[in-house]
């Protein structure tokens, strides 16, 4: 049986903009993961985040749900109050 890595490896290696795609929402995936992670830990539910952020909840439910993608304008404006930022690293 095939795993969900070797389906990437091969999504990747057949067609340069699938791979571009997949790399993007793994990218934010781990966006996404340290936001909500750090939510938990600080004991914030996303209403209270979206509130201190000056967001409506449902846009803090749809980003951690990954079913938009978000700008980094408001990537950064949720990070902020988390203690969290975000770093550029040369591949």
């Amino acid at each position: 049986m095939r795993t969900w890595e070797d389906f990437k490896k091969n999504a990747k290696s057949i067609d340069s903009s699938v791979k571009e795609d997949i790399e993007e929402m793994e990218t934010l995936a781990l966006i996404v993961s340290a936001i909500i992670e750090k939510r938990n830990e600080l004991g914030y539910s996303q209403r209270e985040l979206a509130e201190i952020c000056g967001l409506p909840h449902s846009s803090v439910a749809r980003i951690e749900a990954c079913t938009v993608k978000p700008k980094v304008e408001t990537i950064i404006k949720i990070m902020k109050p988390l203690g969290l930022t975000l770093s550029v690293v040369a591949l």
